[in-house]
C-alpha cells in the first residue's frame, strides 16, 4: 500500500456498504459487470500478454492467448448465456404431511468475496473466479501475487478503468499484504496456491468464520496402462507437462508406467519434445521460470535427486537463458527424494515403473489425494477400475489438462489438494447462498398438531409415526 491509498479495511468496508445499499443486483447489472470484464480482457489483450511475459522473463503471446485469454473469455460467455436460468429459484417438493405448502431454493449473493490469485496463471486464475463471483451478484476484492508485479499493476489500472470503485478492487503488495487480506471478514474467500500457504489462509479465515474455497495442488499422477496407445499417451503427457514450462497446478507430476515401457517412454518423450518445441534452446515458444527463486528450487530438486541415485534424461539442449530449464525425465527415483515428496511445478518429470495396475493404484492411494489424475488406456475395464479405486480432484482420460476447460464440470481439489469447487454453475453456487424458503398455503392442516395435545393430536401423531 502506498501513502494516500485507502487501507484494506476501508476498501472492504466500501464494498460491504455498497452491497448493503444495493442489495442483490438484477440480471442486467450482473451482465453489465461480466461484459465489462470481457471488454477489459479483449481490449487490453496485448498489454496483458506483455506484462505476463515481463514477469516470467519470457512467455509466448500464443501461450497466454491459449491458456489464459481464451478460457477467461469462454467462461464469461458461458456465464452470460446461462445466467438467467442460474438466477431462477429452484422449486423443491414439500414433505407429504406439509402439503399444499411449497418450497424453493433462492440463490442470493453472499456479499463481498475475496480472491487470492497465484502467479502461474495470473489472468485466468483472477478472471475465472471473478466471473463466477460477479455472476452470483457479489462485489469482489482481488489480491494479485507479488511475483507478477507488472501484471498486478496493469490489472489494478484496468479494473479501475472498467469497473466502479465499489464493484471490484485489486490489491497489490507483498506477503504482509497477503496475510492482512486473508484476515479480512469476507463473506467467502477463494485461494489458489500451495498446500502450505493454503493452511495459513484457512487459519486466518477461521478467525472470522469465513468460508473458504482452496484450490491447492499436490502431485498429480499420469497412469499409463498396458492397453494405452503409447505414442499418443507420451505426446499428451509431455504437452501437459511443458505448457507454461510445467508451472501448472494440474500438470502431470509423475508418470506410472509398465516397467517394460520405461525406455520407450524416454525415447518417445524426446521425440515429442522435439516436435512440440523444435530447437528448444532458442525456441521463443517455450516459457521461462517465473522467478529466480523458483528456478533455483527446481535445479536443487533435480540435482539432489541425481545425487541420491536418480538418472536425469534431458529431452532437449539446455537453453542459455538463466530463467529457463530444459525438460527433463528422472528415472530411478524413490520416496527419499524431495522431487517425489514435493509438488514439482516445473519441467521435471519422474518416471515410476510398476508391475501391475493394482500396484499403480496402490501407489497413488498411499499418497495425499491429487488435484488431477490422468489415465491412459483403451480398455474400458481398466479405466473404470482406476476411476473407482482412486480419489482425485478431477480426471482426464486419454488426455491431460482438458477437464479444467469444461464449463459444466466443477474444478476443485479433495483433501490435501483443496476443498470446494468453482467454474460455471458450480462457481455460481459456490458464491451464492442457496437460501431455502418454505411457503405455507393459506389453507393447511398443521394447526391439528397444536397444543393442547388431545385425542385428535394423538391420532395424527400415530399417522405421522407410521403406527
Amino acid at each position: 500500500m502506498t501513502d494516500g491509498e485507502p487501507s484494506l479495511h476501508d476498501r472492504h468496508a466500501r464494498l460491504r456498504d455498497a452491497q448493503a445499499r444495493g442489495g442483490a443486483p438484477d440480471l442486467a447489472t450482473r451482465k453489465r459487470r461480466l461484459r465489462a470484464l470481457e471488454t477489459l480482457i479483449r481490449e487490453h489483450r496485448a498489454q496483458i500478454a506483455e506484462a505476463i511475459a515481463a514477469d516470467f522473463g519470457r512467455r509466448p503471446v500464443e501461450e497466454t492467448d491459449l491458456l489464459e485469454v481464451f478460457p477467461s473469455l469462454s467462461g464469461i460467455r458461458h456465464a452470460l448465456s446461462h445466467l438467467r436460468r442460474w438466477m431462477r429459484p429452484r422449486r423443491r417438493w414439500a414433505g407429504f404431511w406439509f402439503l399444499p405448502a411449497r418450497t424453493e431454493l433462492r440463490p442470493q449473493p453472499l456479499g463481498v468475496v475475496g480472491i487470492i490469485v497465484p502467479w502461474n496463471y495470473p489472468l485466468y486464475l483472477a478472471a475465472g473466479p471473478l466471473t463466477d463471483a460477479l455472476a452470483a451478484g457479489n462485489r469482489v476484492m482481488l489480491k494479485t501475487s507479488e511475483l507478477t508485479p507488472a501484471f498486478g499493476t496493469l490489472l489494478s489500472e484496468l479494473v479501475a478503468r472498467h469497473f466502479e470503485p465499489d464493484e471490484v478492487v485489486v490489491v497489490n503488495g507483498g506477503v504482509d499484504v497477503a496475510r492482512a487480506f486473508a484476515a479480512l471478514p469476507f463473506d467467502h474467500l477463494l485461494f489458489t496456491g500451495s498446500t502450505s500457504v493454503g493452511r495459513e489462509v484457512m487459519r486466518a479465515a477461521a478467525a472470522n468464520l469465513v468460508p473458504v474455497t482452496l484450490e491447492l495442488g499436490g502431485k498429480s499422477p499420469a497412469i499409463i496402462g498396458d492397453g494405452a496407445r503409447l505414442e499418443h499417451a507420451i505426446e499428451r503427457i509431455v504437452l501437459g507437462k511443458l505448457l507454461n514450462a510445467g508451472q501448472t497446478c494440474i500438470a502431470p507430476d509423475y508418470v506410472l508406467l509398465p516397467r517394460a515401457r520405461v525406455q520407450a517412454f524416454i525415447d518417445g518423450a524426446r521425440a515429442a519434445a522435439g516436435r512440440l518445441y523444435p530447437r528448444l534452446a532458442a525456441n521463443p515458444h517455450y516459457t521461462g521460470i517465473a522467478s529466480e527463486r523458483h528456478h533455483m528450487r527446481l535445479c536443487e530438486l533435480r540435482d539432489a535427486a541425481v545425487a541420491q541415485g536418480a538418472v536425469a534424461h534431458e529431452l532437449a539442449d539446455a537453453p542459455a537463458d538463466a530463467r529457463v530449464i530444459a525438460p527433463t525425465l528422472l528415472t530411478g527415483v524413490d520416496d527419499r527424494m524431495d522431487v517425489m515428496r514435493q509438488e514439482i511445478f516445473g519441467p521435471l518429470l519422474p518416471l515410476v515403473p510398476y508391475d501391475s495396475i493394482d500396484e499403480a493404484i496402490a501407489y497413488v492411494n498411499a499418497r495425499p489425494h491429487p488435484l488431477a489424475l490422468y489415465v491412459f488406456d483403451d480398455r474400458r475395464a481398466v479405466v473404470e477400475r482406476v476411476l473407482d479405486a482412486t480419489l482425485a480432484g478431477g480426471v482426464s482420460v486419454n488426455d491431460t489438462i482438458l477437464h479444467i476447460a469444461q464449463h459444466h464440470l466443477p474444478f476443485g481439489g479433495v483433501g490435501a489438494s483443496g476443498m470446494g469447487a468453482y467454474h460455471g454453475e458450480d462457481g455460481f453456487r459456490t458464491f451464492s447462498r442457496m437460501k431455502p424458503v418454505f411457503r405455507q398455503a393459506r389453507w393447511n392442516l398443521v394447526g391439528l398438531l397444536n397444543p393442547p395435545y388431545g385425542t385428535l393430536f394423538r391420532r395424527m401423531l400415530r399417522l405421522l409415526l407410521g403406527g
